[in-house]
Parts: C-alpha cells; structure tokens; sequence
C-alpha cells in the first residue's frame, strides 16, 4: 500500500470495536495457552528485550487515540493496561487521557515476532534481541 504497516493505522475513532467471541479450547484458544505452547523461554533475571521510548507518548496516544492498540496487535499478550486497582483495562472501554492507568510489559510472553516493531503507529516501542537469544523453542516442527 505504499506505506510502512504503522503509517498505515488509522485512529480508533474511526472504527467500531469488534466484539470477539470467547476462545472455545477446540479450534480457539486463548492467547496465553498460545504462548506456553510456543515453549517460549526467558531468564528470570534478563533485561527486558522491549523499551518504550517515552511513555507519555504511550500513553497520550497509543492509550487514547489508538485505544490501547498493542494489547491488540500483540499476538502473545505482552503488553496491556493496567487500572488503578491492578486490572487489565478492557479492549472495549472509554479511554480519557486523565486515566490513571500504566502500561506493563510482560517481556517474558514476547515470541519475538516483531510486530510492535512494525505496528506500532508512534514507532514508540523498540524491539531488540533479548539476552541469550532466547525465544520459542517449537520442538515438533
């Protein structure tokens, strides 16, 4: 299209959320059940591999504008919005830029697929290779 795949996203604004049905553990399952599959192993005490270049950013756009975007595109959970009381903020909700929410990164979901780094519309987060190399270990392919 002409475009890097980040350039191309558009605002959240100008879509209605898609409502997606449950996982039904026979031909969908959740995306963590996903992830242990993948076998997907990371040092405990690693650095983390994935750096968010300014988190005002993040949280000005990527949360507001872009509704929360990468706790979408993500294929393995790694990233999500967190209220105050500790809960993962729903894809569907409203998002105001005077919510008080963090945005956490589970580094040790991450299967290394890049998508952050292509998705991303504030090419805000930054991928490099983790510590080790670790990464999935698809040890019946």
């Amino acid at each position: 299209h002409g475009k890097p795949d980040y350039a191309a996203t558009e605002k959240a604004s100008h879509f209605k959320p898609i409502a997606y049905p449950k996982p039904d553990g026979v031909l969908t399952f959740d995306r963590l059940s996903s992830v242990f599959l993948s076998n997907t192993n990371h040092e405990e005490d690693q650095p983390v591999h994935l750096k968010v270049k300014d988190e005002n950013l993040q949280k000005s756009s990527e949360y507001v504008d872009f509704a929360g975007l990468s706790a979408r595109y993500c294929p393995a959970g790694v990233y999500e919005w967190i209220d105050a009381d500790g809960n993962s903020v729903p894809a569907d909700a409203d998002r105001k830029p005077g919510d008080n929410v963090r945005f956490q990164i589970n580094a040790q979901n991450c299967v290394h697929c890049k998508t952050c780094d292509i998705k991303d519309p504030n090419q805000n987060i930054n991928w490099t290779v983790p510590q080790g190399g670790e990464g999935p270990v698809y040890s019946v392919m």
